[in-house]
């Protein structure tokens, strides 16, 4: 199929010069020029070709579409802010002027829609035609230079083709059409355009997220707190047994101009695919279905299957053969004459599909499921589906088929028993997908809310969210690509890494909360009775005690660029002017004469730590007068005043131990003067280790009431105490050391005198 043709038709007017010039890349390739077959392609046509891909064309395509996605952005928050403005109230009531400006407002809306929806295809367009010439410059040059991965990182990092983008403006302009649809008093209901962009929570078709493999054991043991595992049997897959996960095969059906899958990348209105289901090994002989799956117009599916034995596939698929024995099995059982006409019209209206679009096996989807639900209970549903491989089943090339036209497998995957990562087969025909697959399945009937661990889950950095994924489309896009005109929107994810920062998808979860929660009572206010009550319980949104919602950005972005400009500056580096005296005025606020305020980093408490890397306020935020933490009633633990109680006691235990000591020492001195004065040092030491016990008590008495965040460790006191008992320590050892080496002394004189004057008598 020729994409030039297709991209031609898929041109918006208006932007028709932004899109990419893919007949000047196929005439820089030489693509239709054979009489330049034998010319060599140098590094100079190289060079050519690549800034003409990546600096010309690209740099065009993603700058008009961030330019125009901004612009739409800028003029639906303009919408926003009006219909704020119009906004009913006892003051303001509606009036003519407010309808007639409620359906302007509308009419605005429309055009914003239409311009996003164009803004997609523009986008799939693009991206679709950038990895076409990518890929047809490796085919044609691919001997010397590749390009192809470089592309595809490209358009990644460019968010090309992504669906998050869009999903928060399209959730606004859908609250948007409501609230204004509400309003509307014409006596006609209105419904909101179908924004087939946003992402819509489907019960039936569930919600469906890629996780890593690093994040995969992590993503089954938070489901197994909530969920049981279902352990399926080889056969039917459905009753638990003890044995291993089963390995799911799917057997995709198309026609030769993938009008199947076509249809459901575009999401036309009710898009289908078929399929043949089977657990374990074909060998086996195991219970082989038949589905085929519609999504309607609102969104719902529908699906319709019936069981069928793998020896009459063929003969089914070829339309010779209308399932017969299966109806005289059920006639002979004497089931109900209903059940077996809507069995036949199931067989009839699959068959006449099958028949009619000249369907066949074009792809083979091979994985591993682990299922977790609770037994005889299908309101909460989840499945990881893991090792998934797809695997060419086609006979496109007559010459060179992947499955013999006469059998409805591959004979050489299921006689051969071959399992995943499937090596015995040509490697161009299997593709093997990077992650597992997280689908969430739930019923939400009579207002009952999805429980919250699963809110949780899908928020958490654990999964990314994969809306729309499809096996089929996937498969189709990764291996029949020169088959097809048009990609699926999460192909570019595969190209980046999906692990996300635990804080920053915590952060990015409230932050949508909240958003949400503001929408909603916008939306309340145009609503009356029950409906603006639900709008306004929407509303009533609490930021949790970790969520930035309640942080000031401004001061969080500011004292982070302060830590890293400090990070990498040398601690010689001088500070600038003022920022000194203020920090010097908190310290000195902080630090009540403790050891800390002499030397900063001697303190070691956590908020010590977490003072020391804290910044200045920008220019402009003022530190607020009254900390959110003080309001309320206090609140302390009894356990924190029987702390300050249990530290004052220690020191009146040390004060009445050296005074018992100062008082021994005083009155056993006697005569000796150097012992009174010991005695009377020991008895001030004690003097100051009570007075000290007693005004840290008062201290932090205080500093509890106030709920103060100051340090509650203080060293200078015991430091105090310490050092001026090891000072009487050591003069009293030196002193009584003189004193003893004194009378030494004398006593060597007194020797020294009686020896001669017994000399001199003798």
């Amino acid at each position: 199929m020729r994409f030039g043709k297709t991209l031609r038709e898929s041109i918006y007017p208006p932007w028709k010069d932004q899109y990419i010039d893919y007949s000047k890349l196929k005439s820089m390739l030489r693509e239709d020029r054979r009489e330049d077959e034998d010319v060599p392609w140098t590094e100079d046509d190289e060079n050519r070709f690549c800034d003409e891909i990546f600096n010309v064309q690209l740099e065009k395509v993603a700058q008009f579409q961030d330019k125009t996605f901004n612009g739409l952005k800028e003029r639906a928050d303009t919408a926003f802010e009006k219909l704020k403005d119009m906004a009913p109230s006892e003051e303001k009531p509606k009036s003519d002027i407010t309808t007639a400006r409620l359906k302007e407002l509308k009419g605005e809306l429309d055009t914003i829609t239409n311009e996003v929806k164009e803004l997609k295809k523009y986008s799939s367009a693009n991206y679709t035609g950038f990895l076409k010439i990518a890929k047809k410059h490796d085919r044609k040059r691919g001997d010397r230079y590749k390009v192809r991965p470089m592309m595809r990182v490209s358009l990644a990092e460019r968010g090309f083709n992504s669906e998050q983008g869009y999903s928060p403006l399209l959730t606004k302009l859908s609250l948007m059409y409501y609230a204004i649809n509400q309003n509307l008093d014409d006596g006609e209901q209105y419904q909101p355009l179908n924004l087939d962009l946003e992402t819509q929570q489907e019960v039936h078709n569930g919600e469906r997220y890629t996780a890593h493999k690093y994040n995969l054991l992590e993503v089954k043991t938070a489901i197994l707190r909530h969920l049981p595992s279902l352990i399926y049997t080889q056969q039917a897959g459905k009753e638990p047994d003890g044995n291993e996960d089963p390995k799911v095969t799917s057997l995709y059906f198309d026609n030769s101009k993938f009008q199947l899958y076509s249809r459901k990348v575009e999401r036309q209105v009710d898009a289908s695919s078929m399929r043949l289901r089977w657990y374990g090994s074909l060998n086996s002989k195991p219970d082989i279905v038949l589905e085929q799956k519609i999504v309607h117009e609102n969104g719902l599916s529908e699906e319709k299957k019936f069981p069928i034995k793998a020896k009459y596939i063929k003969l089914f698929i070829d339309g010779e053969y209308k399932m017969e024995k299966t109806v005289q099995k059920m006639e002979r059982q004497g089931q109900p004459a209903e059940a077996i006409e809507s069995f036949k019209a199931t067989v009839e209206e699959i068959q006449e599909f099958i028949v009619r679009a000249k369907l066949g096996p074009v792809l083979r989807a091979n994985y591993i499921r682990t299922a977790f639900q609770k037994p005889s209970d299908d309101r909460v549903r989840i499945s990881i589906d893991t090792n998934i491989a797809f695997i060419r089943e086609d006979t496109l090339d007559r010459d060179r088929p992947c499955r013999d036209p006469e059998e409805w497998h591959r004979r050489d995957i299921d006689n051969g028993n071959m399992s995943y990562p499937f090596k015995n087969i040509n490697q161009s025909e299997v593709s093997r997908f990077p992650y597992a697959l997280l689908e969430i399945k739930l019923k939400e009937e009579g207002g009952r809310k999805r429980p919250r661990w699963i809110e949780d889950l899908m928020a958490s950095h654990l999964v990314h969210a994969a809306p729309r994924f499809s096996k089929f489309v996937h498969g189709v896009a990764s291996l029949f690509e020169d088959y097809v005109n048009n990609l699926p929107l999460w192909l570019s994810d595969l190209e980046t890494d999906i692990r996300k920062d635990p804080q920053m998808a915590h952060d990015a979860e409230e932050q949508r909360k909240a958003q949400q929660a503001e929408d909603a009572m916008v939306v309340g206010s145009f609503l009356g009775g029950g409906a603006a009550a639900a709008a306004a319980k929407m509303g009533s949104y609490k930021p949790a005690t970790s969520s930035p919602v309640g942080k000031s950005y401004l001061s969080e972005r500011a004292a982070r660029e302060a830590r890293e400009a400090m990070a990498s500056t040398p601690s010689t580096a001088v500070n600038r002017p003022g920022e000194e005296d203020a920090e010097d005025g908190s310290t000195q606020q902080r630090n009540y004469g403790t050891l800390s305020s002499v030397f900063p980093g001697f303190s070691l408490s956590r908020y010590s730590r977490a003072k020391r890397q804290r910044e200045q306020l920008p220019e402009g935020v003022t530190k607020p007068e009254v900390w959110l933490k003080n309001a309320g009633p206090l609140q302390v633990e009894p356990k924190v005043w029987l702390a300050n109680e249990r530290t004052f006691l220690k020191w009146q235990h040390i004060c009445i131990l050296l005074g018992s000591l100062a008082i021994s020492l005083y009155t056993a001195a006697g005569e000796n003067f150097l012992a009174e004065c010991m005695g009377i040092a020991y008895v001030i030491i004690a003097i100051m280790a009570g007075a000290w016990g007693y005004v840290m008590l008062r201290r932090r008495r205080d500093m509890i009431v106030e709920r103060s965040g100051k340090d509650f460790d203080n060293m200078l006191g015991p430091l105090a105490v310490s050092a001026a008992l090891m000072l009487a320590l050591i003069l009293n050892f030196v002193f009584s050391y003189r004193a003893a080496f004194a009378k030494l002394d004398g006593e060597l004189f007194v020797n020294e005198t009686e020896a001669a004057f017994i000399s001199e008598l003798v």
